[in-house]
């Protein structure tokens, strides 16, 4: 198969799995009694779009079954066939099984082990019982399904319908254009309202209306002008060679501090503008990751419905905040964690209806997702009216497995206690808990990206949790810091203000080593970095001294350092992957001078701070 057809392959599958997640999302939002003409009608474009390019390339179970279920949705928008509960559970099933196949199609394995013949059965059975007149007699041909009254000729589009973007109607074969011929569009399908994530990222800006005169082919060149995909690889390729320039600019910015700035006039504007003309070129290509967590959220009414359906449980999701826009990279590590959180909430957390009844809950459980920007992190939530968790039976399995506990541990270290490797308090194994696994996946998934995970519970009324994570992956604006002669990196994002101790701001606890300072009639504990992160020198005295006035996760400290160095721009290297995990310390940089600077985890600070300095080797 040459390059030129394994591009509009490429291109047919991530529309495809785009007018999948479509269909899903509109599936799930329909009202039985009274459903919208419009959802009714995007989800028949979805299925009549993946049809018609779908017959072009041969791609023949694929054909069979959109074939049926673009009838049966047909006789449901035309009003010939009432919408029936049964019918979106089909619907969803029909959906999975084009996805199975569209995986068939991309990795070229055999579709024999895709139930195509049993769902085209169940959607045509639909047909055959809601409308016996116009039902029609399925047969399998040994290529998948076929209806014995069609081969599946592309069908004259609805008066709502655009062509099917890079085919025209008329085309009979897909083939990829030989030279001197005009580039084909970029889109296969016609409908390319909603987009969904896939393995290609795409940016895309609203394409302008055409007028009722303007001819079809017009409009669609306007359209295809406004967007044009681009492989992740590109785009993480692109920003991994800004990085490298901002950290061009940060050593051209060292070497020029020899220099006598009135003597080198020129050469200081030309850094100015440089180094203004970097932040906005980085601005500009981070800002093509950032995608909106709804690319995640759109995914869980399936999740809840499937899971709450098995369980034998009602739950409705409620989503807030779903255009809050994140790092892609970001993104994807935190799909994982959700369901499993998800999943959790309902199967351990919401209580069957009898249980909410006696209760005095109503019948329906509740699961919220909310996603937020607070300083430079992005903060989601997760929580339920449910049960809430049990102390007692954390700390029981916890004796079980000779953990080190005691009764008097506060609540918040009980509830980090289910995210130790293989804990669970299910009675049970089942294939959605109990091994002991889910949890302590989504700590190692949130802390691999620099976020952190909390827990809070109440008995009788449900779990809330908590995950902060970095904005991006890849630069951020930091404050260096100097301690014991090496530099740290100080997110600017967490920094209220500086300043010199003075005697009089120092106060000591009674009992304690432990020291506050008073900032304008605030009490805030005063930390030490050399203390915290264990180094062999001892910390300078405080007054006369750097603090540093962080907050993190809502609360306030000061943080006693050497000097300020400056402020700078810098690239995020993984510590993990080139050395290893330290506490308290997020990821690294490599300075203008070539030096590596270590970036501080401010949220992490507070709570090393009442677990003890760390030891490094």
């Amino acid at each position: 198969m040459n390059d030129g057809l394994n591009q509009f392959l490429g291109v047919f599958f991530e529309e495809a799995e785009e007018h999948l997640a479509n269909l899903e999302n509109l599936l799930l939002t329909l009202n039985l009694q009274e459903p919208d003409p419009e959802a009714l009608n995007g989800i028949f474009r979805a299925a009549h779009s993946i049809k018609g390019s779908s017959g072009m390339f041969g791609f023949t179970e694929l054909t069979a079954v959109t074939h049926v279920l673009e009838t049966l949705l047909d006789n449901i928008r035309s009003g010939k066939i009432q919408l029936q509960a049964e019918m979106i559970d089909v619907f969803l099933e029909a959906r999975d099984v084009l996805a199975q196949l569209l995986d068939s199609y991309r990795t070229q394995e055999d579709t024999i082990s895709v139930p195509t013949t049993a769902i085209t059965q169940r959607l045509q059975g639909l047909v055959n019982r809601y409308s016996p007149g116009s039902a029609t007699v399925v047969e399998d041909t040994g290529y998948g399904l076929f209806n014995t009254d069609s081969s599946f000729e592309p069908e004259e589009p609805a008066a709502d319908d655009d062509a099917y973007g890079l085919f025209g109607e008329t085309v009979t074969a897909a083939l990829p254009p030989t030279e001197g011929d005009t580039a084909p569009a970029f889109g296969f399908f016609d409908d390319t309202e909603t987009s969904q994530a896939s393995t290609s990222a795409a940016t895309t800006a609203p394409a302008p209306t055409p007028s009722p005169k303007a001819s079809p082919r017009v409009a669609a060149s306007e359209g295809e002008s406004s967007s044009i995909r681009v492989s992740v690889e590109r785009i993480d390729s692109l920003i991994n060679q800004v990085g490298e320039l901002v950290i061009t600019q940060a050593m051209l910015a060292q070497l020029s501090l020899v220099l006598d700035p009135s003597e080198h006039e020129r050469i200081f504007q030309a850094l100015n503008q440089l180094d203004h003309n970097t932040r906005e070129l980085q601005e500009a290509v981070m800002s093509i990751r950032m995608l909106p967590i709804s690319f995640i959220f759109n995914r869980f009414p399936r999740v809840v419905r499937d899971t709450a359906n098995k369980l034998g449980k009602q739950v409705e999701l409620v989503l807030r905040g779903e255009h809050t826009e994140l790092d892609k990279g970001v993104i994807e590590k935190l799909t994982d964690p959700l369901t499993h959180i998800v999943r959790n909430s309902i199967d351990h957390g919401i209580e069957s209806p009898a249980e909410r009844l006696a209760a005095g809950k109503p019948e329906q459980g509740t699961v919220r997702m909310s996603a937020y920007h607070q300083g430079g992190r992005i903060v989601v939530e997760i929580s339920d009216d449910g049960k809430g968790l049990s102390r007692e039976r954390i700390l029981a399995k916890a004796r079980e497995k000779g953990m080190a506990i005691s009764d008097d541990m506060a609540d918040s270290d009980v509830w980090q206690l289910i995210f130790m490797p293989g804990f669970s308090t299910a009675d049970s194994v089942t294939d959605l808990s109990g091994r002991g696994v889910g949890m302590d996946v989504v700590r190692r998934n949130i802390t691999s990206i620099g976020g952190r995970i909390d827990i809070s519970s109440a008995t009788g009324l449900g779990t809330h949790i908590t995950i902060r994570l970095p904005l991006t992956l890849a630069i951020l604006d930091g404050m260096i810091v100097e301690v014991d002669k090496v530099h740290y990196v100080v997110p600017l994002t967490n920094i209220v203000e500086s300043l010199q101790l003075k005697a009089e701001h120092l106060y000591s606890m009674s009992g304690s080593s432990s020291s506050v300072i008073s900032v304008r009639n605030e009490y805030l504990p005063l930390l030490s970095l050399n203390r915290l992160l264990n180094l062999k020198t001892e910390a300078p005295p405080a007054v006369g001294g750097i603090v540093i006035i962080l907050e993190a996760e809502g609360n306030t400290f000061a943080l006693q350092v050497d000097e300020l160095v400056g402020q700078q721009q810098v690239v995020i290297k993984s510590l993990e992957q080139n050395f290893r995990r330290i506490d308290g310390i997020t990821g690294a940089t490599i300075m203008g001078d070539g030096s590596v600077a270590l970036i501080l985890d401010i949220d992490a600070l507070p709570r090393l701070a009442g677990q003890g300095a760390p030891h490094h080797a």
